[in-house]
């Protein structure tokens, strides 16, 4: 079956995919972090036997029996966080054929159930995971408070417990300098906008994820909403940027050049080629390159230093994991 990724989406020249993330602990059994490992499995064979019963289609996978760097792709393609990835100590993760849907069990708190989606689908996303959401409660009563909501560990995600996002692609709005006003503007309407990849505010490859900050006094439609509002202006401004950016000779040439490195170089990074396909997607998105700008945003996710070992079932050094990269990329763009 193939990937969530693969598949076109809504607004995809500018949002590369969209996800919603659910809170949830079960009655009756303290957070994952006060629990020992027994009773951590004990939770778990609960959650698991209730997705069975409800016929998810979720696989089970023991975190305890993966190798380390394939535990580090998952995280890698945002599927686990880096801290469920670390410590494989009573965790689970139910996972879907396509990936679109996962729960990690006894990470911060009983159940982390994500959906993803391409291009920008938060009502679609959310759809799901309500659904999903509601057949496991059939079975495993979540802690819920009439006045707080659903209970947490952490208490930033009091009420909904949902954490919406959308990874936005911003090369024009980043090369003009509008990222960190655009962060100051977005805080104020309760959101926040921080780099997908690189370190601190440094971004790498200019993608970006929005994601809403209230989750206490206001319903999950209410968030929905406005991240969608937001999201739409933050498109309408990018696509205002690149038309300017790509008139100019110096733009093109930007766009031009960074498709032929990545057409004939023998060894990538995973910084090069992040920088290289933003400038490719680009081209892409406006029409000036004729290609599929999924194609590209999947070499982001298969082409990490650890997705690659996974993919080889060995671990590679940097510099064979470069030319592997490089070798896929220049097989992808022929």
């Amino acid at each position: 079956m193939a990937k969530w990724y693969l598949s076109a989406g809504d607004q995809s020249d500018t949002v590369v995919s969209t996800r919603v993330r659910l809170a949830r602990n079960v009655q009756g059994y303290a957070f994952p972090w006060r629990l020992d490992v027994p009773s951590r499995l004990k939770l778990n064979e609960l959650i698991v036997k209730a997705a069975e019963e409800e016929n998810l289609g979720l696989k089970a996978i023991n975190m305890k029996e993966l190798t380390a760097f394939q535990a580090a792709s998952l995280a890698e393609r945002k599927i686990i966080s880096e801290e469920f990835a670390s410590d494989s100590d009573g965790r689970v993760l139910l996972l879907s054929e396509d990936e679109d849907v996962s729960i990690m069990l006894c990470e911060d708190d009983h159940i982390r159930l994500q959906v993803m989606k391409s291009g920008l689908s938060l009502e679609e996303a959310l759809e799901k995971a309500n659904k999903i959401d509601d057949k496991l409660n059939r079975h495993l009563n979540f802690a819920f408070d009439e006045r707080l909501g659903y209970l947490t560990e952490k208490p930033l995600d009091l009420g909904t417990g949902m954490r919406a996002s959308v990874i936005l692609h911003l090369p024009a709005l980043s090369r003009i300098g509008q990222i960190s006003k655009l962060s100051a503007t977005v805080s104020k309407l309760g959101l926040s906008i921080s780099p997908l990849f690189g370190n601190g505010a440094q971004a790498v490859g200019e993608y970006y994820q929005l994601s809403n900050q209230l989750t206490l006094g206001i319903s999950e439609k209410a968030a929905i909403a406005n991240l969608k509002s937001i999201t739409t202006q933050i498109i309408n401004q990018e696509r205002s940027a690149r038309k300017e950016f790509v008139s100019s000779l110096s733009g093109q040439d930007r766009i031009y050049r960074a498709y032929g490195i990545l057409k004939s170089a023998r060894l990538l990074t995973t910084n090069e080629l992040l920088e290289l396909v933003s400038f490719v997607r680009l081209g892409a998105a406006v029409g000036i390159l004729p290609l599929d700008t999924k194609e590209l945003d999947e070499m982001t996710i298969v082409l990490q230093p650890a997705t690659i070992n996974t993919s080889k079932g060995v671990k590679l050094d940097k510099t064979q994991r470069d030319k592997e990269r490089a070798d896929m990329v220049r097989s992808k763009l022929e």
